[in-house]
């Protein structure tokens, strides 16, 4: 991939980033492999700023890195279009609609103990996300995929996963368990009854902000491992949060459009208000931005060179592995009967025949959701 030119930036690029990174910020539920699904046709399939060989060595490069993905992935398209105003511009607009729903879910939570209702809103969004996730993953296995030897990392990759996933039963389970108590509506605890955990604003902002630098730093993985690092950080060794408080950040992040990784802004908002939503924001990805600044300029280097080339090329079929993977598992919590299959259906066919714009299908699926749950 070539790196971008040198000079001014056009006002009008940095416009295009902030405006579709705001939107997938708004609208990208699902995780990483549906925000990674969703930018790919944004970027390489309607707009044309990266060819899908381009693409897939930004998403390589991610898994090569700690921090969020997605987030990971957004920042480098933001350097490839606009250099580094872009790298900031793009990354700080796909967290900041995030950050700003859950820190009003946070405040809710410590004024009323409880978190709203998302069951119906879920029900009609991951249909649809399965239908733009399996899309991207076909259009990116064909560039993949060059040849023998990439296919077989990319089927060895997978089964890895899986029996890592099967490993990974019992921190699975918590997590579902804790975003069905978010979907219905029922809060752990009260803030104003924490005896096992913090209340809002008893943490002071520098050891919150230290501590979550630290986890941007270092956290390879789903959120499954985010759960785990976080429970072990903030529940055993510091206090800070119950275990009740945990499950339930641990849901405001999965069930909401964004970063997973906004579970800090939750984190930050029950420990110490919006300065400790903020801090804890902050903190949780800066990491992300300085490690995708240092990497970026590198990457047209390694593409260049045969060996790191072949190197890439088997972490880019590795990494489509486990969007594969992630995927499927997906599928089976979220098409549990004939309308959500033949929601997914016909966003696949509005997605392929039409070209209908993944973002505002997914939104589509979400207000669907929310109209036959009530």
């Amino acid at each position: 991939m070539q790196p971008p030119a040198r000079g001014p930036r056009p006002p009008g690029q940095l416009g295009e980033l902030a405006r579709l990174f705001l939107r997938l910020g708004t609208t990208a539920f699902g995780g990483p492999a549906a925000h990674i699904a969703m930018m790919e046709d944004e970027v390489v399939a309607r707009r044309g700023w990266l060819t899908r060989e381009q693409f897939l060595d930004l998403l390589g490069a991610t898994n090569l890195i700690p921090g969020p993905n997605s987030t990971e992935l957004a920042i480098p398209i933001g350097h490839a279009r606009a250099g580094f105003p872009g790298l900031v511009v793009a990354g700080a607009c796909f967290i900041l609609p995030a950050a700003l729903i859950v820190s009003a879910l946070g405040w809710a939570y410590v004024r009323f103990g409880a978190l709203p209702q998302v069951a119906g809103l879920l029900y009609g969004a991951k249909p649809v996300v399965i239908a733009v996730v399996v899309q991207a993953l076909w259009r990116l296995f064909r560039s993949a995929v060059r040849g023998w030897e990439t296919a077989l990392v990319a089927v060895a990759d997978e089964l890895v996963v899986l029996g890592a996933a099967a490993a990974l039963t019992a921190g699975a389970e918590l997590a579902r368990s804790a975003a069905a108590r978010s979907r219905h509506g029922v809060a752990a605890l009260l803030a104003a009854s924490l005896p096992a955990g913090a209340s809002a604003g008893s943490v002071a902002l520098w050891p919150l902000f230290g501590f979550f630098v630290k986890v941007g730093s270092v956290l390879f993985g789903s959120g499954y491992v985010l759960l785990a690092f976080l429970r072990s950080g903030l529940v055993e060794q510091r206090g800070w949060l119950s275990e009740g408080q945990l499950l339930d950040a641990i849901a405001v992040g999965q069930v909401t459009p964004g970063p997973v990784f906004t579970t800090a802004t939750f984190i930050g908002y029950v420990l110490a208000g919006g300065a400790g939503a903020a801090v804890a924001t902050a903190g949780i990805f800066l990491p992300a931005f300085v490690f995708v600044a240092l990497s970026a300029p590198l990457l047209p280097r390694l593409r260049q060179s045969r060996v790191a080339g072949a190197l890439l090329d088997g972490v880019n079929a590795a990494s489509l592995a486990l969007m594969a993977v992630v995927t499927a598992r997906i599928a089976g919590a979220a098409l549990v009967d004939l309308p959500s299959i033949g929601l997914a259906v016909v966003s696949a066919v509005l997605l392929l025949a039409y070209r209908v714009n993944s973002g505002w299908l997914v939104a589509a699926g979400a207000a669907i959701g929310l109209a036959v749950s009530h």
